[in-house]
């Protein structure tokens, strides 16, 4: 292509440009430049022709920059590369087994050493409905909505009913029901996240450990169900905030909330709570450490020794103070741990002429043997451990008025043991801790009333020995299996027997999913017998009895197991045996439990 034939395309307007703003003359000329830069590697390319005579005509060339310069629309081919759909993902159904037991059912270690849970987490998966029904009349029904995991914030709503018309003794007369519902939300920024919660909670229990005549499968009087009920209200509302990340120069965890407890016989407690932990990187391998906790409790009720009819007069409110702080020094270089300070608490508490301060060490110290295979530690403690009627109701509901709580002092303390992961998931724990106690609760069937408990404690120092021992073993997804087991020695002093603290506590537990369609699940129980006391017969209503001997209970041996089928990705169906083995044990003496309780129902998920 020659010269004329290039300016000759080239489309003349003859007036004068407009001269706006002077990048956009600039980028007139690059575009020409571009068009002949373009098409100059084209016509040397053209095979030499004879030079014909003629000459480049003079013209003048404006470039307008309001011209808009369209290209045409290009042809897409999609048949070209072709991306099949990818296929419809289905939602499985997360099977966990967070209220596997029933109410009154409930077996409560008496001394508290958990470092591996028999429970997975509920985890946030969306919504679902759940509800069942069983023998006794049972009735059981769970709502829980809650928002997808994010990293922004989380909230849900978790509410459960549970009840039972009828139980082991009389029918209606051992009924039992709890409801609950509990109202969070979360907000995460950054490492930090704040949040808060609503609690609320109604239960109601009934006192069936009346006596019954020799030999005699009916009661001398058969009590109406109104007149042995107890009614359990729970309030509670908290406020937290916390910074947990490792590698934070300040790291923190704070709460502040209020719990509010009575009970059928106009007893209250309220209780205002105060905890929080701070700590702050002196180094990479050094931090100190502060821990705080106080309870502030106002609890009205009728004063001990007025029982079982007290005049309206005899009630009194009484004000309970803890405080307890910790300051100590940790170190964390290769395989050494070790942790120096001490404890400092204050307990207004002094149901056993116990001091009100104490100071115990804080002092820890363990090595790694082989990185995330072995550690060995030991240390020496001890602290204050705050005890209400909000938390004895929930592990012994038929508790009596004009209650004597108090603080447990538990130290000095000495420990020993180590943890293990030999295996591939496999996991082992193992520990011992020897304590002198003092305030140290058991529970006694009252001598006027004995379908009641009091709270009764050695005036003397308790020792308390306990090994506690664990193992779990799990294989990715599809199996769970582990044991737990709690030997506890207690050296009394002034009471005869640890009434109602078995000496041994052993649970096993496990799931298995089956092809992700078939979730089973296991749990079994093995308490020692504990003790109560056999009271003869009052020679008159009201009169205190005279003990007759110390009764022991039976062995607890219950089997619980549990098998939930999924029908679609949002249809599930479930059923729940609990007592399978069918004891009529009595974790607390006159109260014996439930038979074999069989509940099925279905849950939905959306």
């Amino acid at each position: 292509m020659n010269n004329r034939l290039l300016m000759k395309r080239l489309s003349l307007v003859k007036y004068k440009p407009l001269v706006r703003q002077g990048s956009s003359a600039v980028a007139g000329l690059v575009l020409v430049a571009a068009l002949v830069g373009g098409v100059a590697p084209t016509a040397v390319a053209q095979p030499t022709k004879p030079r014909t005579t003629g000459k480049i005509e003079e013209a003048e060339i404006e470039i307008v920059k309001e011209r808009v310069n369209q290209l045409p629309e290009a042809t897409r081919n999609f048949d070209k590369i072709k991306l099949p759909e990818p296929p419809p993902t289905e939602r499985k159904v997360a099977y966990t087994f967070p209220d596997f037991r029933l109410p009154a059912d409930r077996l409560n270690p008496s001394v508290k050493v958990l470092t591996i849970r028999s429970e997975e987490l509920t985890p946030l998966t969306g919504n679902f409905l759940k509800a069942g029904l069983g023998n006794y009349g049972t009735f059981y029904g769970r709502g829980y909505f809650h928002s997808t995991r994010n990293t922004d914030h989380s909230y849900g709503l978790d509410i459960k009913h549970v009840s039972s018309q009828t139980g082991p003794v009389d029918g209606k007369n051992s009924g039992v029901s709890e409801s609950s519902a509990r109202l969070m939300g979360e907000l995460y920024r950054g490492t930090a996240a704040f949040g808060a919660a609503l609690d609320f909670g109604r239960e109601r229990y009934n006192f069936y450990g009346y006596e019954r005549a020799a030999n005699q499968p009916e009661p001398t009087v058969r009590p109406e169900t109104e007149s042995i009920k107890q009614i359990f209200k729970r309030f509670g509302v908290k406020a937290y905030a916390h910074n947990r990340a490792p590698d934070q120069v300040l790291t923190y965890d704070a709460s502040l909330g209020y719990r509010y407890w009575g009970d059928m016989f106009d007893a209250q407690e309220n209780n205002v709570m105060v905890n929080a932990k701070v700590g702050y990187a002196l180094g990479d391998a050094s931090r100190i450490t502060v821990t705080t906790d106080a309870s502030f409790i106002s609890e009205k009720d009728i004063a001990p020794g007025n029982r079982p009819q007290p005049a309206p007069d005899n009630t009194q409110t009484r004000n309970r103070t803890f405080i307890q702080a910790t300051p100590a020094y940790e170190f964390i270089k290769k395989r050494i741990a070790f942790t120096v300070g001490a404890t400092l608490g204050y307990s207004s508490d002094t149901t056993t002429n116990v001091s009100r301060g104490v100071v115990y060490p804080a002092v820890r110290l363990g090595y790694t043997v082989e990185p995330e295979k072995f550690m060995l530690y030991a240390g020496l403690g001890g602290a204050l451990q705050r005890v209400t009627r909000y938390d004895l109701s929930t592990e012994n509901p038929w508790l009596n008025r004009g209650l004597n709580v108090a603080d447990t002092h538990r130290g000095p303390t000495i420990y020993a043991g180590f943890t293990s992961t030999p295996a591939r998931g496999l996991e082992l724990n193992a520990r011992a801790t020897y304590a002198r106690d003092r305030n140290l609760y058991f529970y006694l069937n009252n001598p006027v009333d004995p379908t009641k408990f009091d709270l009764v404690y050695d005036q003397n120092a308790t020792g308390v020995l306990n090994i506690h021992g664990e193992v779990l073993y799990s294989a990715a997804e599809k199996f769970r299996l582990g044991s737990r087991i709690d030997f506890n020695k207690y050296a009394l002093r002034n009471l005869p027997q640890p009434f109602h603290r078995p000496e041994f506590q052993g649970t096993v537990f496990g799931t298995y999913n089956v092809f992700d369609k078939l979730m089973l699940g296991l749990e079994g129980y093995f308490y020692a017998a504990s003790y109560g006391i056999s009271y003869r017969p009052a020679s008159n209503p009201g009169e205190a009895r005279v003990p007759d001997f110390y009764r022991a209970t039976d062995p607890i041996v219950d089997l619980n197991l549990r098998a939930d089928y999924r029908i679609t990705p949002k249809i599930s169906i479930f059923v729940m045996g609990n007592n399978l083995a069918n004891r009529s044990y009595q974790r607390f003496y006159g109260y014996p439990v439930k038979g074999v309780n069989v509940i099925g129902g279905a849950t939905y998920m959306f």
